[in-house]
């Protein structure tokens, strides 16, 4: 198998672990084949954009998401380090309000899978960080809905001991008791 699929505590995210062929010239892995995600994790989607962040360490982003046309993100890291989180906003989900969280890295080469009607953020560990993703629809800005990040209600546990650095939107992120979510799984 050219992925090894682990399920997170919430059963529609996944981390996916490509097979790294490496030697003493460095690595090589495919990051992306259609045939092959589908067959492993049993889903059917259509990549539309592709994104790149770079960020300096304490840099906080999110938690984002798109009350309409939202979007599922394939993401990873090709040079750093960052702690990346999803929040269920599905309001019929069992999961509903819940986060999980998973360390990526260019080291370790894993993949998460965050699927539509989810907020999703991660803060850079590294020094810098590059972070790359798919998305399943187009970025609507008009759509684009903030969580604040430190929510108690929903109780991330950020693996920092610093204040991060937020953009203004994140700063004015809403809380759970307060954001819009998705009432019939991921479309609003």
């Amino acid at each position: 198998m050219p992925y090894n699929v682990t399920p997170t505590a919430i059963s529609d995210v996944l981390i996916l672990e490509p097979k790294v062929f490496g030697d003493a010239r460095g690595f090589f892995y495919e990051s992306f084949n259609a045939r092959d995600f589908s067959q492993v994790t049993g889903l059917d989607v259509s990549f539309v954009q592709d994104n790149h962040s770079k960020s300096v360490k304490g840099v906080l982003r999110g938690l984002h998401y798109q009350i309409q046309h939202p979007q599922g993100k394939l993401v990873r890291v090709v040079q750093g380090e960052v702690f990346d989180v999803v929040v269920d906003l599905r309001k019929t989900a069992a999961t509903f309000g819940q986060w999980d969280g998973v360390h990526l890295s260019a080291d370790n080469h894993r993949q998460l899978w965050v699927p539509p009607g989810f907020a999703h953020g991660f803060v850079v560990l590294s020094e810098t960080a590059e972070f790359l993703y798919k998305t399943t629809d187009y970025w609507f800005p008009e759509y684009e809905r903030s969580l604040l990040w430190n929510d108690p209600a929903i109780g991330i546990e950020w693996p920092i001991d610093f204040e991060p650095q937020l953009a203004a939107k994140d700063q004015a992120g809403r809380l759970l008791c307060d954001a819009e979510v998705f009432d019939d799984g991921a479309s609003a």
